[in-house]
């Protein structure tokens, strides 16, 4: 008899608590809070989400550095090519996909058309994603997308020197959206270059 409500009790403590391990919380944005504030808001040190405005959550001491003038990106330029943006349409992706959809090859055909009658140019493909995931998955998922439109271009007989990818992942994605809201997140911007 003891053993048996030993066995009850422990399937229903199991039912009642594994709901709870389950649940996921979003992200707590630290906003504009600085020094001990920071801690306080977020829940504590370990569960900052840096908002970029000082340099430790850059890690000054040798995490993360800032861009030099010459290391490729900046004012306009990638490495020794001016970057174009707004003439060629961004390709949308579904949530957690690098799949192009139908609807949006279109948009890369016509990039295809654009590098065929302009040979001097060259395209950036830039991935990106929205707030949900980690940080490494956005980054990951971002290089999924600018690849697999890279490759479609590929099939389009636009020659892979021409294209250059980056993975921007959720850096520039607007947090707190619901997952319809955030699709102008989820997509591959194309960027001429030219020299």
């Amino acid at each position: 008899m003891k053993k048996s409500v030993r066995i009850i009790f422990t399937l229903l403590l199991a039912v009642l608590l594994l709901p709870a391990c389950t649940r996921k919380q979003a992200p707590t944005a630290v906003g504009n809070a600085t020094g001990s504030d920071r801690g306080s808001q977020a829940g504590g040190f370990g569960d900052i989400i840096p908002d970029g405005s000082s340099m430790e959550d850059w890690g000054a001491g040798g995490g993360l550095q800032l861009r030099g003038d010459g290391d490729g990106i900046g004012n306009g330029m990638f490495g020794d090519f001016n970057m174009i943006t707004g003439v060629l349409s961004p390709v949308y992706f579904g949530f957690d996909s690098s799949s192009i959809s139908a609807s949006e090859r279109s948009k890369l055909q016509e990039a295809a058309a654009h590098l065929q009658d302009n040979p001097g140019d060259h395209l950036l493909i830039e991935g990106h994603c929205d707030w949900y995931g980690t940080s490494e998955y956005n980054l990951a998922l971002g290089d999924r997308r600018a690849n697999s439109a890279s490759d479609y271009l590929g099939t389009l007989g636009i020659s892979p020197l021409r294209i250059q990818t980056l993975s921007k992942g959720s850096l520039e994605a607007t947090s707190g959206l619901s997952k319809s809201e955030s699709y102008r997140d989820r997509r591959a911007d194309l960027i001429i270059l030219r020299k």
